[in-house]
């Protein structure tokens, strides 16, 4: 399999972390969709990162429907999901939390760093500092009640997606969350990041 897509993307590190920790082996190719355009879009024409190419030549998109094909690729017991409906639902809110939180990072950065200055509309920056802060909020919470398996001797899908959020968002906008405000996803980011999946797939 190829993954296409630059590791500054929570979205591409996301996938590439959880083939790692799958078991699951895989080519990842950094081709930036800002940089790169012209290459990108002769692999997938739409130009969106990630993109997975599978062994059949099938051309996938989206960080989630990626994983979710992925998840029936898993051998047995390398899946990241929980099996049983209640926690699979506890570990959806948390990955829907911190997809929130990186979508939120994401179109702050935008705006900053592609947008003139002159041509930033402050209340629609307010508004999404105001969701990106909400968003966090409530991850940690989340997490604070879960940190028994987010980050166990079973990885999970929820614990990689938040850790990956909260030191994409550290990364891209530093200072725009506090640690000291977030010690549950702060502690799960640091120990995610020592771990081998994450140091053999740095953000930058």
């Amino acid at each position: 399999m190829r993954l296409i897509g630059m590791l500054d993307s929570p979205y591409v590190r996301r996938v590439a972390i959880s083939l790692r920790l799958m078991g699951l082996p895989f080519d990842h190719e950094p081709v930036s969709v800002f940089r790169d355009y012209d290459a990108f879009a002769a692999i997938n024409p739409v130009v969106k990162a990630p993109t997975l190419v599978t062994e059949a030549g099938v051309v996938l998109m989206d960080s989630g429907l990626i994983l979710e094909h992925l998840e029936r690729l898993a051998p047995a017991g390398r899946t990241l999901n929980p099996a049983d409906l209640e926690g699979h639902a506890r570990a959806q809110r948390i990955i829907g939390l911190a997809l929130a939180a990186c979508e939120k990072t994401v179109q702050l950065v935008y705006e900053f760093n592609l947008r003139p200055q002159d041509k930033q509309h402050a209340p629609w920056v307010d508004r999404v500092r105001g969701q990106l802060g909400e968003a966090y909020r409530l991850l940690e919470a989340a997490v604070a009640g879960e940190t028994s398996w987010l980050l166990g001797s079973r990885p999970s899908q929820a614990g990689v997606t938040a850790a990956v959020a909260w030191s994409f968002t550290a990364f891209a906008l530093p200072g725009a969350v506090e640690a000291g405000d977030h010690p549950a996803l702060a502690d799960l980011a640091r120990r995610a990041e020592a771990t081998p999946a994450f140091l053999a797939t740095p953000i930058a």
